[in-house]
């Protein structure tokens, strides 16, 4: 049997420029070292959207992506944001460290700047990456926009209507939350545009292949709960 070895490395310890590590050239940078250090393996953390505390085995969903990941730098390339308000925006004082409330605040307001000037609902690619995950999308970006409609409390405070999924709590929130809902689901497409390259260049190009932990704790919070109230 052939013996390989690899490194541990969580995608939020990259180097950059934005807070946090992310899909940018950072990441295909490491790829190099590795490559060039004879490693065959990245062994990354979860990647899903991280709930109370920023812990990636205590996720909001197991199918989504974390918004986090989303290069800032990519998005400039696509002239939906701007360096200099990537550059103006305060995502803490520390290089070697991430202070994450500062990330939640600034990150996903430039991400919803990007939303807002990207068109996506005429881009034919989202069109197709929504009917081939639309059965988890769905409920998961309704879900993250009536969290933030009331607060981002538990789905367990909701209003009883929404909290129980009644149809008619449903229809209106959806009606209502229509652009919340639509940027979550602009936030996956980022999110697995992006991951499917880096992951892409690993696999075909640089060698070294990328090993994942699966998620170890269902949180509460989780998306699936609400549906699946019996869980």
């Amino acid at each position: 049997m052939k013996r390989e070895s690899g490194i541990l490395l969580s995608i939020t310890s990259l180097p950059s420029r934005y807070g946090i590590g992310c899909f940018s050239k950072e990441a295909y940078e490491f790829v190099d070292r590795l490559k060039e250090a004879g490693q065959s393996y990245w062994q990354i953390l979860p990647l899903g959207p991280t709930s109370y505390g920023d812990s990636p085995y205590q996720s909001f969903s197991t199918f989504a992506g974390n918004p986090y990941f989303i290069s800032l730098e990519e998005l400039i390339r696509e002239g939906v944001l701007t360096e200099e308000e990537c550059s103006r925006a305060d995502f803490g004082s520390r290089p070697d460290s991430v202070d994450y409330a500062k990330v939640y605040e600034e990150r996903f307001l430039l991400l919803r700047k990007a939303y807002e000037r990207s068109n996506i609902s005429l881009d034919p690619e989202f069109g197709k990456f929504m009917e081939e995950n639309r059965w988890w999308l769905e409920d998961y970006s309704l879900f993250m926009a009536v969290k933030a409609r009331f607060g981002q409390t538990a789905w367990t405070q909701w209003a009883q209507d929404i909290r129980l999924r009644w149809q008619n709590a449903l229809d209106y929130y959806r009606r209502e939350l229509y652009y919340d809902i639509e940027f979550h689901q602009y936030l996956q497409f980022k999110f697995i545009q992006q991951w499917k390259k880096t992951k892409s260049l690993c696999q075909c190009q640089r060698n070294p292949h990328h090993r994942g932990h699966p998620h170890l704790c269902c949180h509460g919070q989780r998306r699936h709960m609400g549906p699946s109230r019996a869980l």
